[in-house]
């Protein structure tokens, strides 16, 4: 078998993506744009070989970096990165070299949030109200009808990066004098605590392993308000949020990929949809299955794909938890003392690449246990500030 990995040293653990294709027994070929010495030495051993481009927005290179394993290897039978930015690319190499996968014929569904909403509503999951707006007067047509507060964000953008609360006339006002030139997407503010829906299913679009993890805040707020963040994974999913992720899984048709769904908690066992992105969850979060689970994620995917292996025996032991740590926040507590009070807690300590530590801190920790006082006890003490020097 050979799969294509796109950027296969970002983020940095997802090279054991193709660690464990290769145990498999499939061809793990890489194409990316670092330099092929600069590349972590636990990167290189883990592919069959790597194709340098000069720029992965260059499609024509891509194409041909594509050509080249094709020739050399024989046909591709999987490509993919397991990171939302290359999404569309993928599908649109897939259609151009005939692999199996998500193809470009339905990638709106799963990129532009307004396309997004109609999926949720034929699974008959509740929604935010909203739609793609065209202009300021459009804008306070939509806000007359649903009232402030009201969430801006691109329709097809990633994660948190561009989105807004906007709490009156004055803050829309200023939002359209600096209004990125894309579609935007303006929603009714839904108060709620975030859960997401995580896993992985098989070919026929089966679960093969399912968790959920419960977030301190959403990224909007941790991105925008320069915030510290804790999410945890839970050993039993809510029965309100099994049923609506099992409802969108299949209306979204999710077949032989990772996915992460979001929703609002707003009552007892009941769940709003926020967006669905067909890749892991971001971050660190495929360790923290391992960890929550004793499991090999990686491996498990590689096997699928591979032998496809759909059968995974698991059990949600722990409740997992990454916290992280802001540079510009005073804590009271230094790493030295976190690591004497709870190392024997803590699976992973990470530092966090740049790119990502508006949403996940410059630092995080990993910790696992049994119990809900026990994580909440060790989040406190990850997180509280030195009122002293704070400002």
């Amino acid at each position: 078998m050979n799969c294509i990995f796109l950027s296969p040293h970002f983020p940095p653990q997802y090279h054991r993506f193709c660690q464990q294709l290769r145990v498999a027994g499939a061809n793990a070929l890489g194409i990316g744009d670092a330099p092929y010495g600069e590349l972590n030495p636990t990167v290189r051993a883990s592919l069959t070989e790597y194709y340098r481009v000069d720029r992965m927005a260059d499609y024509d290179e891509l194409v041909r970096a594509c050509g080249y394993f094709t020739h050399k290897y024989g046909k591709i039978d999987r490509i993919d990165s397991l990171n939302e930015f290359w999404l569309s690319t993928e599908a649109r190499l897939r259609d151009d070299f005939n692999i199996y996968g998500l193809r470009q014929k339905n990638i709106a569904a799963v990129r532009h949030k307004s396309e997004m909403k109609k999926k949720f509503e034929e699974a008959g999951v509740p929604v935010a109200t909203g739609r793609v707006v065209e202009s300021l007067t459009d804008a306070r047509r939509l806000i007359k009808q649903i009232g402030y507060p009201v969430v801006a964000k691109p329709d097809a953008g990633v994660g948190a990066l561009h989105t807004y609360r906007l709490d009156s006339d004055d803050d829309l006002q200023r939002f359209f004098e600096r209004k990125p030139e894309v579609d935007y997407i303006i929603e009714g503010f839904v108060n709620g605590t975030i859960y997401s829906f995580d896993g992985l299913t098989d070919r026929n679009g089966k679960p093969i392993f399912l968790t959920s993890h419960v977030f301190s805040q959403g990224i909007m707020e941790t991105v925008n308000d320069g915030r510290h963040l804790s999410y945890y994974s839970l050993r039993r999913i809510p029965m309100g949020l099994q049923k609506a992720g099992n409802r969108c899984l299949e209306v979204f048709d999710i077949r032989e990929r990772f996915f992460h769904i979001e929703f609002f908690h707003t009552g007892k066992n009941e769940f709003t949809a926020l967006e669905v992105n067909m890749r892991p969850p971001g971050g660190f979060t495929t360790d923290m299955f391992n960890y929550a689970c004793d499991i090999d994620i990686y491996q498990i995917w590689a096997e699928l794909l591979a032998k496809g292996e759909n059968k995974v025996n698991f059990e949600r032991k722990y409740l997992c938890c990454y916290a992280s740590r802001k540079e510009n926040i005073p804590y009271l507590h230094s790493h030295e003392e976190i690591i004497e009070q709870y190392g024997a807690d803590i699976c992973q300590v990470d530092q966090v690449p740049g790119v990502f530590a508006s949403a996940l801190g410059e630092l995080g920790y990993i910790f696992r246990t049994e119990k809900m006082d026990r994580l909440q006890e060790i989040v406190r003490f990850i997180h509280q500030v030195d009122k002293d020097k704070e400002l």
